[in-house]
């Protein structure tokens, strides 16, 4: 089967390279959120050295760890989002190609010669058209309309 290439690279390929990257960032995030959450908490730490009373320390210690949860889970949603819209295959451009007895057949170029042909021999608009590709009869058949037949050679 036939994989198409991009710049020497498999479209899927392509794809896990972006969920990868993606993976990569998300990492790099979470780590600069931890990062900032250790010294928030060393920061704290310190403050709560200096603090006489025990009550100050206990509420110094509750902010700085709400603070960390905070920025640690504002990151993961920021990457979870980066993800998403990488990984996002919607908008992606889709090729199929049927290989048979050496020969190779594009989807496209068989759809549009079904639709020349109605054009063709009907004088009616085209609504619908559903296509069967039988490459053992070198041929593809249509039917248009849900009730107009025609066949187009591969």
């Amino acid at each position: 089967m036939a994989v198409k290439k991009t710049n020497g690279i498999p479209e899927i390929k392509k794809e896990e390279a972006v969920v990868k990257a993606a993976a990569k960032e998300t990492e790099k995030k979470v780590e600069k959120a931890v990062a900032k959450a250790e010294k928030t908490v060393e920061k704290a730490a310190a403050k709560v050295e200096k603090a006489p009373e025990e009550k100050k320390v206990a509420a110094a210690a509750k902010k700085v760890v709400k603070k960390a949860e905070k920025a640690v889970d504002t990151a993961a949603k920021k990457v979870a989002k980066t993800v998403a819209k990488k990984a996002d295959t919607k908008d992606a451009k889709a090729t199929v190609v049927l290989q048979f007895a050496g020969a190779e057949f594009k989807m496209t170029d068989i759809l549009e010669a079904a639709k020349k042909d109605f054009a063709a021999n009907n004088t009616v608009a085209l609504k619908t058209i559903t296509l069967y590709v039988k490459p053992e009869d070198g041929a593809a058949y249509y039917v248009a309309n849900d009730d107009i037949t025609g066949k187009v050679n591969l």
